[in-house]
């Protein structure tokens, strides 16, 4: 992480490199000047990349121009491999160009704005759900407000990180964060049922070690599944709070994540290139229509299988979330009732038999 940044060339430096940019070769290089913008990008230049509604620090591993034929993230063009600071490889991710920006002035003045407007939005929500609170007949603290509260419980779990305050720095400040973030970790921890621990590792089994896919598009999809949930709640007796108004704010709010999740941290190395082809299908490919890639969402392509990894993260998710102990309760309870329906409704929801996808698939998934 100490590598030093690349130097960023001058606007008149850049234009001389124009006619460079279309005769980009395929496969990896090591610089690259944007047919679009007639920036220079060079591997280890330190930038800024756009996660979420954030702007985060960032390292450029590699850089290749993906063709429809070999693209790994269903993106077309110039895109580049980035590590983000601070974080394990596992969020490593390619991005298009459009998410990242140079380490300079300008750019770190964006992501300062941004964090600024994120703060004000929870502070925002945050007292407008304080402001809300009562006692319901029973004793148990609720809120007025609970949409309010649970849009700002699961939107803060999908961003990969909290907002740190300008200027925080230290050993002794590095330790409270740790502290918070242990807390609320422990706060949200989940009650997995054993036979969701036992699917999750059959999963886990079936993709890495003997190479096979899940079924995609899958039957029924996430979208369902949490349709189905809703219905559940509204039906049966359960020890939700005020089901009829949060139910489906916190459904809403998974669905969104977990669109957003799907790709940079729900699928093993495996499944990328299953994911790639999923998005030429029926989002970037030229076949499709515009007014049709517009409503498709991964939500709406993937199943059981993925939601269940998904919630099995959230608590780390939440843990780097700037979430209050009120929104993790609200999160917590019925992310434990969906659960609870996921273990009685198995048989329906999740896949028995995995896919053996061909050879040639195999050799590129694993190259």
């Amino acid at each position: 992480m100490s590598v030093e940044p690349g130097s960023a060339s001058d606007p008149s430096s850049s234009a001389a490199g124009t006619s460079k940019s279309s005769t980009v070769k395929k496969g990896t290089l090591t610089t690259l000047i944007s047919p679009t913008t007639h920036v220079q990008w060079r591997i280890n230049e330190k930038c800024l990349c756009y996660h979420g509604p954030l702007i985060y620090e960032a390292k450029i591993l590699k850089i290749r121009v993906f063709t429809p034929e070999d693209t790994e993230n269903g993106e077309i063009g110039p895109n580049f491999l980035v590590h983000y600071k601070g974080w394990k490889q596992t969020w490593d991710e390619w991005v298009t160009e459009q998410r990242i920006l140079k380490l300079d002035e300008a750019g770190i003045a964006k992501q300062k704005a941004l964090s600024q407007s994120a703060l004000a939005a929870q502070s925002a929500t945050t007292a407008a759900a304080a402001a809300g609170k009562a006692k319901d007949p029973t004793g148990k603290a609720s809120t007025s407000n609970p949409t309010a509260a649970s849009s700002s419980a699961v939107a803060g779990g999908s961003t990969r990180s909290g907002i740190r305050k300008e200027g925080a720095r230290g050993t002794k400040r590095a330790r409270e964060d740790d502290e918070v973030h242990n807390s609320r970790r422990a706060d949200m921890k989940l009650n997995i049922p054993e036979v969701l621990k036992v699917l999750l590792v059959d999963d886990w089994e079936a993709v890495t070690k003997n190479h096979q896919l899940v079924t995609l598009p899958r039957s029924p999809t996430v979208r369902q599944i949490l349709s189905q949930f809703e219905q559940h709640v509204k039906t049966s007796t359960t020890s939700l709070p005020t089901p009829g108004i949060l139910t489906r704010t916190i459904i809403n709010g998974l669905q969104i994540y977990f669109d957003r999740a799907c790709g940079m941290s729900l699928l093993y190395r495996f499944e990328r290139h299953q994911y790639a082809e999923i998005r030429k299908k029926y989002i970037t490919g030229p076949q499709v229509k515009i007014e049709e890639s517009s409503d498709v969402e991964m939500s709406s392509i993937y199943g059981g299988e993925h939601l269940l990894r998904m919630l099995v993260s959230l608590p780390q998710m939440i843990a780097n979330s700037q979430m209050d102990a009120e929104s993790i309760a609200l999160v917590k309870e019925y992310v434990n009732e969906l659960l609870r329906f996921l273990e009685i409704n198995k048989d329906s929801i999740f896949q028995r038999e995995y896919d053996t996808p061909s050879q040639s698939y195999g050799n590129t998934a694993r190259s």
